[in-house]
């Protein structure tokens, strides 16, 4: 008899959970935990990679250190193509994709470019700038391949559930029917 009304009081409950914890709380709450956790970071870093208008030395440092070790950190001497180019790509994704998922355009193609630019990103930081990967679950949350798991799994949420209600996708969505 006890076990059937703890079991009945928590079927209750899972029932108004699933109602309440949709697709449009998942798109809600991973948009709310980038705003909180990654816009801040990819805004910061993008913005050390200006200078003026222009690309600054520690951008190419950022993204392609041998190419700014090569040209000894003068971005005059260094060949527009294809390295300015991939620069300015990596620096304006860098702007334009947290930008798009803050604003829900776009969300579920924004959110597969930002796992992409993950995965790049962590490529650069232990290739390049000598970053420990660390071992997957280790029990060190700390480690940067766990950080980097757990930016992804907010981004694959938004690229499953979508921008939800709060986002332009929905606007747009409603001028397709």
């Amino acid at each position: 008899m006890i076990l059937r009304n703890v079991l009945g009081v928590y079927c209750r409950i899972e029932t108004k959970m699933d109602a309440l914890a949709g697709r449009e709380f998942v798109s809600l709450g991973g948009r709310g935990i980038f705003i909180l956790l990654l816009l801040p970071y990819y805004i910061n870093s993008a913005l050390t990679k200006l200078d003026g208008f222009g690309l600054s030395a520690g951008a190419f440092a950022q993204i392609l250190p041998p190419i700014a070790e090569q040209y000894l950190y003068d971005t005059s001497a260094i060949p527009f193509f294809p390295w300015h180019l991939i620069v300015w790509a990596g620096t304006l994704a860098e702007f334009i994709l947290p930008i798009l998922i803050v604003v829900g355009l776009f969300t579920r193609l924004t959110a597969l470019g930002m796992i992409g630019f993950v995965v790049v990103q962590t490529v650069v930081d232990v290739v390049f700038h000598g970053a420990a990967l660390g071992a997957l679950a280790n029990g060190l949350p700390g480690e940067l391949i766990d950080q980097r798991m757990l930016w992804i799994a907010v981004l694959g949420a938004l690229v499953i559930a979508g921008g939800g209600k709060l986002s332009l996708d929905r606007v747009f969505k409603r001028q397709c029917n």
